[in-house]
């Protein structure tokens, strides 16, 4: 397994920052080159739907238009989350023979979760892999996570919420139709946490259990302005 390409790197948009996760899967499937592991934490709050996921069904409109909130949807599948200040957000990219759980969804993400989950333990260590792609701490979400897979290569993101309160998610997203059996209809409020912990000290634990390491590379720019047309075109559709 080849060392990780370590990139801690928040964009100025919402935008800019979904594209990068986007353009640096479409660079590694048609190039190749050193896997990467990536933080961005946003200033501004945005609401972003997963590929499958249907506005109306998951988001407060009237206080997002109130508020000035963008609404932007990923091309991977998960369900509908806030993002802003508070909310650390990691990409890793990897080639598919990276690693040998990488062969399918189910083993992708116990695999990818299960090493996260045991950086985190060392602040909350009852922090677990729940559901189908979130970690917890006991019963409370603290981080959710979704993938992308080409011919060659897997974007797997996600969130892990160190300041950003539940109150805020409640005001943005509605109360999900579709949750893991783990929540029991629970509101957003008696639902998620956060971990106390410093971003910075999350990023370098989770950056050591990957042997990543920053390295002088530039930024897939000959995708990057492909991603962001393709996101905002779908971010008007519904799937």
């Amino acid at each position: 397994m080849s060392t990780l390409r370590l990139l801690d790197l928040t964009l100025p948009l919402p935008v800019e920052n979904l594209a990068l996760d986007e353009a640096l899967l479409e660079e590694l499937n048609e190039q190749g080159g050193n896997p990467v592991l990536r933080f961005w934490e946003s200033d501004r709050h945005f609401v972003v739907l997963g590929r499958a996921s249907r506005v109306g069904d998951d988001v407060d409109l009237a206080a997002c238009h109130v508020d000035g909130l963008p609404l932007l949807r990923r091309g991977s599948g998960g369900g509908t989350v806030l993002q802003g200040p508070g909310c650390l957000s990691y990409a890793l990219v990897l080639p598919l023979d990276w690693h040998p759980d990488l062969a399918n969804i189910r083993t992708t993400n116990q695999f990818i979760l299960e090493r996260i989950a045991t950086t985190l333990r060392q602040w909350e260590p009852a922090t677990a892999v729940r559901g189908m792609s979130d970690l917890a701490i006991g019963d409370r979400k603290i981080s959710g996570n979704a993938q992308r897979r080409t011919g060659k290569a897997l974007l797997f993101h996600g969130t892990i919420l160190h300041g950003m309160g539940a109150d805020l998610v409640a005001r943005y997203l509605k109360h999900p139709a579709r949750q893991p059996d783990y929540r029991s209809d629970r509101p957003h409020q008696a639902f998620l946490g956060t971990i106390n912990a410093p971003p910075q000290a999350i990023k370098q634990v989770i950056a050591a259990a990957w042997n990543a390491e920053p390295m002088d590379t530039g930024l897939p720019m000959a995708h990057m302005s492909q991603s962001i047309a393709i996101i905002l075109s779908r971010s008007t559709e519904e799937p």
